[in-house]
């Protein structure tokens, strides 16, 4: 392991985030970390397990502290943060309990954790952060677990995080040496869709490499430091454009700013492409896609992308929404059904009388599978995947053929 936690003789001079790593998706420019050495023992796990199983009620008042002595002890930390930190207590918490669920599985834990050492490099992560956000950490934890906080629970999360610490140093600096952290953007075209959606049409200022159906990480000029998840409504083109589908959300700060602010000839900066939501991930000819609102952006992007490979797979998709008006880019949808015979679409309505399919999507599935010799790819709200697919497992679909993103990016340390 290279690093050990405790205060470095040397404390940083650039801040250390760390954020995103919400799935594990094939990077395209960059390739997996070793696999993990040595893992993690069953008492080990045990003992991670244990600790945080006293610490999540006190979730909220630990992450405050993790930050408060963080930047008390590195105060050249806190301008890498946005000024209301909120989001990013919730996110620090969401990261951990996810590699703490990834603690027995070396494989996924190294390939999460890799996608979070790239990402992170767009805030300047540098490896000398490490070891400082390591020390806050298991402050704050050993502050909240109270006596369960044993030299044997600290030694698990001291062996623990240096796992993790070095899998995203390794990925970053493999990521560094063939790709930028940071690619600009130049807004080219913009169109309202009603219902508080506006289509945005960016051109990235270097080459900007990406799978259909992965996510990208936008930010803006009015909310710095503050990132959010679009997913590109198009398999990649020739010109490199790339479209997103924004929907300002109540109380949302940068999708109001795209929404209403954002105009054409404004430069936004994109993080580098993550998910794996992708085409390749299909072992079936048969796919069942299941999109609800804007989570139809990754699932026309797939569409296409089977199109552009010669229409080798079947397509049954489904989008649903609260009534027909909401039914989000339907009509796009319907002319590409007239162009490609594989693809069939269905609407499904849940709170209106209108002719057609009335139901929940999850109810709508049920009725029209089985599906279970389809690949399937669900976006949209979390509920709406999760009894989609708590319904497809339970009519026969393997779980590992269900495919979609992580329902909240997790964040280690930054906007």
């Amino acid at each position: 392991m290279r690093f050990r936690i405790g205060r470095p003789t040397n404390p940083p001079t650039h801040p250390e985030p760390e954020d995103q790593g919400h799935h594990a998706a094939p990077d395209l420019a960059a390739g997996e970390p070793a696999p993990v050495e040595p893992p993690l023992s069953p008492h080990e796990i045990a003992l991670i397990r244990a600790s945080v199983s006293v610490v999540e009620p006190l979730a909220a008042d630990m992450t405050v502290y993790f930050y408060a002595i963080l930047f008390a002890r590195y105060p050249e930390v806190r301008p890498m943060f946005p000024p209301g930190m909120d989001t990013q207590r919730g996110r620090l918490l969401r990261a951990l309990l996810h590699i703490v669920d990834l603690v027995d599985d070396p494989e996924s834990l190294v390939r999460f954790c890799g996608h979070l050492g790239r990402d992170h490099r767009k805030f300047g992560t540098l490896s000398a952060h490490f070891p400082a956000v390591g020390e806050c950490l298991l402050a704050a934890l050993a502050r909240y677990a109270g006596p369960a906080w044993t030299a044997d629970t600290a030694a698990a999360w001291t062996k623990a995080y240096g796992v993790v610490a070095d899998v995203m140093i390794s990925a970053a600096e493999q990521d560094e040496a063939q790709r930028p952290a940071v690619w600009p953007a130049t807004v080219v075209h913009k169109v309202p869709r009603g219902h508080g959606i506006a289509e945005i049409t960016v051109r990235p200022h270097l080459p900007y490499a990406y799978a259909a159906g992965q996510y990208v990480s936008l930010e803006t000029q009015w909310w710095p430091k503050q990132w959010r998840y679009y997913s590109p409504a198009n398999a990649p083109r020739q010109d490199g454009t790339l479209t997103f589908h924004v929907r300002a959300v109540a109380g949302g700060s940068v999708s109001d700013a795209l929404v209403h602010h954002c105009a054409v000839g404004d430069v936004l900066q994109l993080g580098p492409p993550m998910g794996d939501m992708v085409l390749d991930a299909a072992v079936h000819k048969d796919l069942l896609c299941v999109a609800g609102g804007t989570g139809l952006a990754p699932i026309r992007a797939i569409v296409e992308d089977v199109a552009r490979r010669g229409g080798r797979h079947k397509v049954d998709l489904f989008l649903g929404a609260r009534t027909g008006a909401e039914l989000y880019g339907v009509n796009d949808m319907l002319r590409m059904a007239q162009q490609h015979h594989w693809l069939s679409i269905r609407g499904a309505v849940s709170h209106e009388y209108i002719p057609g399919i009335r139901g929940s999507l999850p109810q709508v599935l049920a009725e029209y599978g089985p599906w279970y010799q389809h690949d399937v790819y669900l976006s949209g709200p979390a509920p709406m995947v999760v009894s989609a697919s708590q319904t497809l497992t339970h009519h026969g679909t393997q779980r590992e053929r269900i495919h979609h993103d992580p329902f909240e990016t997790p964040v280690l340390s930054t906007p």
